[in-house]
Order: structure tokens, then C-alpha cells, then sequence
């Protein structure tokens, strides 16, 4: 009889938990060497990959998806490469689960302290990006955790691919393939009724466009890592020097405007807007980003196109730039805290007073000083790899690595104490 998609999913996730116990209590080493063979495997696999992948960009073509999109979607050499050693450095980290801490002895005798544990089960529901397939494979494993995929309809042969790559390591290791699974339709459906497993999913993780997560948020009756956009800003300070501060909006804005890290909205101190504003621009708009301008970006750069308030809120995902020229560094603060994602914010300054304020005042998951936005990673940031970023302050904030896929029990070492 054929399964609904209901059926399907519990069984999915019946099967994610049962191989969630002995992920849970296997060696770190044992761990770390399956995670190298992963990452030689899908190396060794390269051209199995990206012939899956030509599918996926064939099919994106042909449904007209932008540039920056498809750009999200591509499997070539260094892209596997990359992913491959995403796994070997997340099988290089620290091993957080059975770590204990903070154990302090009580006036009863008793000693409490906290033990690191994995969640669990983690779902992660996902669009474009195959390499996340990989990416969060490596971090759950690495933290003890079965974790089911559904990546999207764009990216559904890519993602097979790496899975079933994934899966033989599994198998071949004596583990349940069940630890690592993606969905295997692209019926929405699947979605709504994973997200009703509250039983046996611990955490789900959306990684993909505003709408996606919210949808997600909406429907799910487990709990939710929230990002719902990368409105990444970028102020240049009055003491910037300007070859520092174009370098470094160029990187932000162009080498991957697809990306959440990229910048979206530019703030540019009045004082020296009038010098360097007409320089930026032209680097800018000499690499194809269309600039869209605050009344007085628009006087310093007539080929700008006016900005709306929406543009403020804007998260593009493509060449385009919101800019605004502020009076000062609280004008600067007070334009990011209204319209911040809580994602990455920079400031560019050799003022240190300013730097420090920066630091402090500005409250996002992630906050630079004299650095491009697309640094905010967790591969750049020591994690290997990456699950996510959360943009909501519990349990995490910001990029997410292994530990953030942890939790901590108290435990208890007496000796024949008992409670007066």
C-alpha cells in the first residue's frame, strides 16, 4: 500500500531518532576518522556530483532564475574541495559532547556541574545551497546528531547526490545511514508534517529567503532558529581612510551578492561624503551594482536612482545598494538599530573611541570593525563549518558551529548525601 507523505515523514523521523542513541555515545575519534573518509569520498566522487548538479543549473535556467541564484546553486572542483574541507576541519574541532564544567561542591556535600550533551534530532529545511547538505552532515555528526534534510526543488539531484555519498561512508562504518537523510520529494507537504514531529525532532533549522523561515516559524510546533534576513550595513566613519574602505564595500557588496553576509545598505559619513561618495561609487557601479540613494547620494551621484523607505529594509541578494549619507556616528547607530536584521554590521574608522561605541551600541549577532561583512561565516570564524546563523538571542546568536548544536544537563556526584 502506498505511504502518504504523513507516513512518509514519521518514518523518516522514527528512524532519525533510533540512529540519534549510538551517534550520541560514539568516540570522538571514531567520529573524526568517518569525517575524513567523507571528505575523501566526496572528492573522489566529483564528477558523480556535479553531473547530478548540471541538472539542478539546467533546470534553473530554464526557469529563468537570476544570476546571483544560479551562482548559489553550482557544484564545480572547488566547491566539492571547499566542502570536503569543510569536513576535515570540522573533524579538527574540539569534540564538545561529554565535556563537563562548572563543577562546584554544595554545602550538603553534593558536587553539581553541567555535562554537554547533543540535541538529538535537528531538521534542517534549506533552499539553493547543496554544499549545506555536507556542511551540516559534518556538524551534526561531529555533535552526536541524526539530522533529516529538505533542501529545495532547485538544488534536488545535487543534494541526492551528496547524500547518497554521505550515506555509503555511513554504512560502511557499521552506523545507521538514518543519521544523515534527505527528504526525497520536493512536495511542500513533507515540510508541514515534519514540522509536526515534536516528538522526535529536537530543533529545526531554516536556512534560505525571509519567506522560507517564516513559513517555517509559522508552521512548526518544534522549536525554531530564526533568520530572516541579512540587512548588512556598512559605515564609513569621517576618519576612514578611503583605499581601506573601498576595498573593503567592494568585497562586501560584489564578490557574492547572492550571499546573507553581503552587504546591502551603505552609510557614509556627511563630512566626506563629498570626496570619496563619487569614488565609491564609480567602483561600484564600474562593477555592475545599481545604487539606489538618499536625496543627498542622489546630489553627489546623479546616475543613483532614489531610494524608498523600503529600500532600507531591503535585503537584495543582487547588485543592488541602498546608500545613505548620515550626519555622524549617532545618526549611523540610529539608522542600523532601526533597521537591522540583527545579522553583520561594520564600521570603518581609524577612530578608536568610534570603534568602541560601535562595539557596544550596536547589538546584531555579529559586529566588525575595518572588515568586509562576508567574513561573518562560520568557516571564517574558527566553527569548520557552518549550521546557520540565528538572528534571535536563544539559545544561539550568530553563526552557528557544533557547540550550538549542543545542550548541557546538570549532573550530580555525591557520596550518600541525602536532603535534611
Amino acid at each position: 500500500m502506498t505511504q502518504t507523505i504523513a507516513q512518509q515523514m514519521k518514518e523518516i523521523a522514527l528512524a532519525a531518532k533510533a540512529a540519534s542513541v549510538p551517534l550520541a555515545n560514539l568516540a570522538s575519534a571514531a567520529k573524526d576518522a568517518l569525517l575524513l573518509r567523507m571528505a575523501e569520498a566526496l572528492q573522489a566522487a566529483s564528477a558523480e556530483l556535479m553531473a547530478q548538479n548540471a541538472k539542478d543549473l539546467a533546470a534553473a535556467r530554464e526557469k529563468g532564475l537570476s544570476e546571483a541564484m544560479i551562482d548559489r546553486l553550482v557544484l564545480d572542483e572547488a566547491r566539492i574541495d571547499a566542502m570536503a574541507r569543510g569536513l576535515r576541519e570540522v573533524a579538527a574541532l574540539p569534540d564538545p559532547v561529554g565535556e563537563i564544567s562548572e563543577m562546584k561542591r554544595r554545602p550538603s556535600g553534593i558536587s553539581v556541574g553541567r555535562m554537554r550533551i547533543p540535541l538529538g534530532v535537528i531538521g534542517i529545511v534549506f533552499e539553493s545551497r547543496p554544499n549545506v547538505t555536507a556542511d551540516a552532515a559534518a556538524l551534526c555528526l561531529k555533535s552526536g546528531n541524526a539530522v533529516i534534510l529538505r533542501g529545495g526543488s532547485e538544488a534536488f539531484h545535487s543534494n541526492m547526490a551528496i547524500a547518497a555519498v554521505l550515506g555509503r561512508e555511513l554504512d560502511r562504518s557499521g552506523l545507521p545511514k538514518a543519521a544523515v537523510q534527505v527528504v526525497d520529494t520536493t512536495d511542500r507537504e513533507a515540510v508541514l508534517e515534519l514540522l509536526k514531529l515534536e516528538e522526535e525532532i529536537d530543533l529545526i533549522i531554516p536556512r534560505g529567503g525571509e519567506s522560507l523561515i517564516r513559513f517555517v516559524s509559522e508552521h512548526s510546533r518544534i522549536p525554531v532558529i530564526k533568520h530572516y534576513k541579512g540587512v548588512c550595513h556598512c559605515f564609513i566613519d569621517k576618519s576612514a581612510r578611503y583605499e581601506m574602505a573601498e576595498n573593503i564595500c567592494l568585497n562586501a557588496k560584489v564578490q557574492r551578492p547572492g550571499v546573507c553576509n553581503a552587504m546591502e545598505t551603505l552609510l557614509v559619513h556627511r563630512s566626506v561624503a563629498a570626496e570619496f561618495l563619487p569614488l565609491l561609487a564609480a567602483a561600484l557601479q564600474g562593477r555592475g551594482v545599481e545604487l539606489r540613494g538618499c536625496p543627498e547620494t542622489l546630489v553627489l551621484v546623479p546616475s543613483a536612482t532614489p531610494a524608498t523607505e523600503a529600500d532600507w529594509d531591503a535585503e537584495y541578494l543582487d547588485l543592488i545598494l541602498a546608500v545613505k549619507v548620515v550626519a555622524d556616528l549617532d545618526e549611523a547607530i540610529g539608522h542600523i538599530r532601526r533597521h537591522s536584521s540583527l545579522h553583520t554590521e561594520v564600521i570603518v574608522t581609524e577612530d578608536y573611541s568610534h570603534a568602541q561605541r560601535f562595539l557596544r551600541e550596536i547589538n546584531s549577532s555579529v559586529v566588525m570593525v575595518n572588515a568586509s561583512s562576508r567574513f561573518s561565516d562560520g568557516g571564517q570564524f574558527g566553527l569548520g563549518a557552518e549550521i546557520g546563523i540565528s538572528t534571535t538571542k536563544l539559545h544561539s546568536f550568530g553563526p552557528m558551529g557544533v557547540e550550538d548544536l549542543t545542550t548541557r544537563k546538570f549532573i550530580v556526584l555525591g557520596e550518600g548525601q541525602v536532603r535534611a
